[in-house]
């Protein structure tokens, strides 16, 4: 691999003022010693704070600083979006900004890559957060893997490095509803990954809460598994079954109450099963309904084509509108990057 290669960073950033300065000089001091052209592109997520102030004069004392300010918060996974489809580089990292993902890590992200790995993600061996976060973390990957037609690697997040054909393809995939890690699995090619140890936010609070998760759970399991429409198709089998037989046992109590009341089994009377019944079947069905609902819900994001992102202002790097998705198989025959 040739050394004159170039590597973009990827940060998304939303209410980080606390920890932008640690950042500025931790991600320099070990960009530095890359030997490599770098370019750091940070995407402020509509920060209420001082966020956008402290980028703009970060690039003003340091040109590999660049910044995207979006005109209001559109979410994590769309900012990670925005940043992959303005870097530049031959091969693109991207970390949050609150030093969860040490800046230290990248340099092994970097030496797996000059071994013709495409993808090197960051395996988290560790946690420094709450039991409970961690059980649903360990949880949620393990029935994600389960769910879909493709290997996706467990205990991994975001923090990861991509060489330039994955950005490419990407970019390329125009869907609303973003999960970058589930595309970058499902797009294939060479991956690796390395283990690490996720540290605790440096400063400043935890901006995903139990909600913010849950939705990037679901966007994650809706958006590469039908399983779930086809689990309720068996459920929904299994109880038409049951409610046949029960059925059948209803009627022979009735037809020969004599019989069943000599051998302790006598006619029930009121309507106690049968309002156990239908709200057991109601609720099923309502479920199911919410399900369909997800899947309709996200077609109609889809056929709307509105832009995943609008931004306001910019610091070093020219905005592009992401209107029309590039089409990496204009890049080479048949489709090769």
């Amino acid at each position: 691999m040739p050394e004159n290669r170039k590597i973009s960073i990827v940060a998304p950033c939303y209410n980080e003022e606390a920890v932008l300065p640690e950042l500025f000089q931790r991600l320099g001091a070990v960009a530095a010693g890359w030997g490599m052209e770098y370019e750091i592109i940070c995407v402020d997520d509509g920060s209420r704070d001082r966020t956008w102030e402290l980028l703009k004069q970060q690039h003003d004392a340091d040109p590999h600083w660049c910044s995207l300010s979006f005109a209001r918060n559109f979410g994590h996974q769309v900012a990670i979006s925005a940043g992959l489809y303005h870097a530049s580089g031959d091969a693109v990292v991207v970390m949050d900004a609150d030093l969860q993902d040490p800046p230290e890590q990248i340099a092994r992200l970097i030496e797996k890559w000059r071994e013709g790995y495409d993808v090197v993600f960051a395996i988290r061996q560790k946690r420094k957060e709450n039991f409970l976060k961690r059980f649903c973390y360990w949880a949620f990957y393990r029935l994600m893997s389960q769910l879909v037609s493709f290997e996706i690697p467990l205990d991994t997040g975001d923090f990861c490095l991509m060489d330039r054909r994955i950005v490419k393809w990407l970019n390329a995939m125009p869907e609303r509803n973003r999960f970058v890690r589930g595309l970058r699995a499902w797009s294939g090619f060479r991956q690796t990954g390395l283990v690490y140890e996720r540290d605790a936010r440096a400063a400043g609070n935890a901006k995903y809460d139990f909600f913010k998760l849950l939705k990037l759970a679901r966007d994650g399991i809706f958006s590469f598994s039908t399983v779930p429409l086809t689990l309720m198709a068996q459920v929904g089998m299994w109880i038409s079954f049951f409610s046949f037989l029960g059925i059948l046992w209803t009627l022979s109590t009735k037809m020969f109450s004599g019989f069943f009341s000599r051998h302790g089994f006598p006619p029930v009377q009121g309507f106690t099963t049968i309002v156990i019944v239908i709200l057991f079947l109601g609720g099923i069905q309502m479920m199911s309904l919410g399900i369909l609902g997800e899947y309709i819900g996200r077609i109609y994001e889809e056929v709307k084509r509105r832009p995943l992102w609008i931004i306001q202002d910019n610091a070093g790097i020219e905005p592009k509108i992401p209107d029309l998705p590039e089409n990496p198989a204009k890049a080479g025959s048949g489709g090769q990057l």
